[in-house]
């Protein structure tokens, strides 16, 4: 199984800088504690200096990230904030019926509420419910 994390980077930014990106480790750690075979991937990872990319390097990125997501066999979107970014990895992986674990408090944007399978307000809540059997419930992973 193979699950991708997206979420925030460069959020509404107007920067050259990225939010924190500790979350990953979180979600990351939540996951292969129960879970230790998942192939995770971390588009941070991948790319950790994606934001001094060139502009076409970035769009390359851009563009391939979106595709992972939509090839995964589960999505874990992380949205503290509105991201560009991670709402077209959700669309992409939404589109593929891959389904979508998000945390996030913005329950009533339209992406967050109708194109997830599974919302979670906070990290504290996403390792609750990974540890009481929810990715089984939504995966095969049992």
């Amino acid at each position: 199984m193979r699950i991708f994390i997206a979420g925030i980077m460069q959020g509404s930014r107007i920067d050259h800088r990225i939010d924190d990106q500790d979350y990953r480790r979180i979600i990351t750690e939540a996951i292969l504690e129960h879970h230790p075979d998942v192939e995770i991937v971390d588009p941070n990872e991948l790319h950790p200096d994606g934001v001094d990319y060139d502009d076409v390097r970035a769009k390359t990125t851009l563009l391939e990230m979106a595709d992972l997501a939509g090839q995964a066999d589960l999505v874990v979107a992380y949205a503290p904030r509105a991201s560009m970014g991670t709402a077209i990895e959700i669309w992409e992986a939404f589109r593929a019926g891959i389904p979508v674990v998000t945390v996030s408090l913005m329950s009533a944007n339209w992406v967050i509420k109708h194109l997830s399978s599974v919302l979670l307000p906070d990290l504290r809540a996403f390792r609750t419910w990974v540890a009481d059997g929810g990715l089984d419930k939504l995966t095969d992973l049992d």
